[in-house]
């Protein structure tokens, strides 16, 4: 009974494409290739251009932001970083420094408060002209 189990499953093994030989699968590779493969390119703006792209692109290490949104919930750009509920300490309006970048549009950032990690979406880039109009009209 073993030996005809041995039997079938070594005529299955022989018989079968993907089963073979170490020095067949090499040479045979290159030819098995399926075909109507798909390849695939990966971007940063998932192969879109954002539609803000223009000003993302000029933030940088250094830039001066200004912030568009209050976010409801701060996370601190600390070794061991913390998430607290924001009681009014950034606001809308409030201008800090770009220290970083972090993954998926996450950048720390330097206010007068404090040091936070926040989303692109909250902030955009600030002006050199726009900080001296501010400035002059008081």
């Amino acid at each position: 009974m073993a030996h005809q189990l041995l039997a079938a499953a070594t005529a299955a093994a022989a018989s079968s494409p993907y089963i073979s030989t170490p020095a067949a699968q090499i040479s045979a590779s290159p030819a098995r290739r399926r075909p109507g493969g798909v390849a695939l390119r990966c971007a940063p703006s998932g192969g879109a251009a954002p539609a803000g792209g223009d000003t993302k692109s000029k933030l940088k290490v250094g830039s001066p932001i200004v912030i568009l949104e209050a976010p409801v919930m701060l996370k601190t750009a600390a070794s061991v970083p913390s998430l607290r509920h924001n009681g009014g300490q950034v606001k809308a309006g409030d201008v800090g420094r770009i220290l970083a970048r972090k993954p998926k549009d996450v950048w720390a950032v330097r206010l007068a408060v404090g040091t936070y990690l926040l989303d692109g979406k909250f902030f955009r880039p600030l002006d050199a002209g726009e900080g001296d109009e501010e400035s002059t009209d008081g």
